[in-house]
């Protein structure tokens, strides 16, 4: 069933295999599908040994021309539970076995539809949930990724080959791959590893979101700023200090990229024990944060006093920073000039919505600072196991470097060069074991 199960106006369940044709046909009341075209929608009913179970329209995809290159059938039933199990129970019963997690996607690469990495994109879109996460998931499925990878291994099998052929005369001390072009090669393709790996910070963003840590002392207003960008009441909000003792968490799309924001506990000294377990989550969430908005209260506090506290916080500033003034529409003229025009600071009311158009700018601008303005045609990694599997590649080629170098045989060099291209043919599925298919396509949805 491709469909999500619950009841729907329309469900779709789709039958992929040499058999799919003729055993939709033993169902359906309506043409002869052996005898229709390739792409072609056809309607009838679902019959049961003369009992009609619902009426339908079939869609019909022949092989190589369809999403798994075998001969493919879609039937659009009625949404109903009760009739979407008796179709299912009947093309069971007739031959059929449900399909497991990812099988139709599992099958298509197997058959040579695409390759692993632009499988896996296949997931990555349908679970895309923001404009930025959909374009690089699109991009991937449609080969960018997969095509630099490509030319990358096109161009170390080359000289790969050139070292194989020196071992097999080895006895005769002959050299066909020239060593500084070589080298040459080596440090450009490695350049372009490298950046790949370092684009996968930002693809982690891009997939997962940013997230944004609100920290800062108790009642700054941390919970109604939380409220305020998610424009409801997430977070309970009281005047008593502490009233926040875990973290909130909850998301939201600013301008096409996901910010996941999190209310945590006052910062304070506390005989509390709730609260000092409320503290401490705070300070290990901060850690872990890709951004910090660090909140405070205009009104008596001096910007001295609020960059000793961050930094007391976030050393160094080792996590970007915002610092956020709450509070500007109760402070004086003198406390707002004092904070006007220092960097990374903005100055809101959190509770009447003032100043959040300017603190959003700045989110977008501190995380569009990072290079997501400029994925439209670059190449974005934000996928782990191609991270891992670039790393791999990375490695091997710093053997083959060093190798180089030191003057290493033709043998070790071969093989640390075999195992750059064996990491790289891992990700497009050229090298890959049962094992890693299964672990993947498990991750796929039922029906896809």
């Amino acid at each position: 069933m491709s469909t999500p199960p619950g009841a729907g106006a329309i469900a779709l369940l789709r039958l992929s295999g040499p058999d799919a044709i003729a055993l939709t046909d033993s169902v359906f009341g309506g043409k002869r599908l052996r005898e229709q075209l390739s792409h072609t929608l056809h309607f009838g009913t679902i019959r049961d040994a003369g009992r009609i179970l619902d009426e339908v329209v079939v869609s019909l995809f022949r092989g190589p021309h369809s999403y798994t290159r075998e001969d493919v059938v879609e039937i659009s039933c009625h949404g109903s539970d009760y009739i979407v199990q008796q179709i299912l129970t009947l093309l069971t019963r007739r031959g059929a076995r449900l399909a497991e997690a990812g099988e139709f996607t599992k099958r298509a690469f197997l058959h040579g539809a695409f390759d692993l990495a632009q499988a896996e994109a296949v997931a990555d879109l349908i679970a895309a949930d923001s404009a930025l996460s959909h374009q690089v998931a699109l991009q991937q499925m449609r080969g960018g990724f997969s095509q630099e990878l490509r030319e990358l291994r096109g161009r170390l099998v080359n000289f790969a080959a050139l070292l194989e052929l020196e071992l097999d005369f080895g006895e005769e001390d002959v050299e066909f791959a020239e060593r500084t072009g070589l080298v040459s090669l080596l440090q450009e393709v490695q350049t372009l590893v490298r950046r790949l790996l370092r684009s996968f910070e930002l693809g982690n963003v891009i997939k997962n979101g940013v997230t944004t840590v609100i920290a800062g002392k108790p009642n700054a207003g941390k919970s109604t700023l939380l409220n305020a960008l998610l424009n409801e009441e997430r977070a309970i909000v009281s005047a008593i200090a502490g009233t926040t003792r875990d973290l909130i968490e909850d998301e939201v799309s600013i301008e096409g990229i996901r910010f996941r924001f999190v209310d945590t506990a006052g910062l304070r000294d506390t005989t509390d024990v709730v609260e000092s377990i409320g503290v401490a989550r705070t300070k290990k969430r901060v850690t872990q944060a890709a951004l910090l908005l660090y909140l405070f209260d205009i009104t008596g506090t001096t910007p001295a006093e609020v960059a000793a506290e961050i930094e007391a916080l976030n050393p160094g500033r080792h996590i970007p920073t915002l610092a956020v003034g709450n509070k500007r529409d109760v402070a004086s003229d003198q406390e707002i000039a004092a904070f006007q025009n220092l960097p990374d600071t903005v100055l809101i009311a959190a509770s009447r919505g003032d100043g959040l158009d300017e603190l959003q700018a700045l989110l977008l601008q501190r995380v569009r600072g990072e290079g997501l303005d400029r994925t439209g045609s670059a190449t974005i990694v934000t996928n782990l196991r191609h991270a891992r599997s670039l790393e791999k590649t990375n490695g091997a080629l710093d053997s083959v470097l060093l190798g180089l170098g030191n003057g290493t045989g033709t043998e070790l060099l071969a093989a640390d060069l075999r195992h750059a291209l064996a990491a790289l043919g891992e990700i497009t599925g050229e090298i890959s074991s049962d094992d890693l298919l299964t672990s993947i396509f498990t991750q796929f949805c039922i029906g896809k």
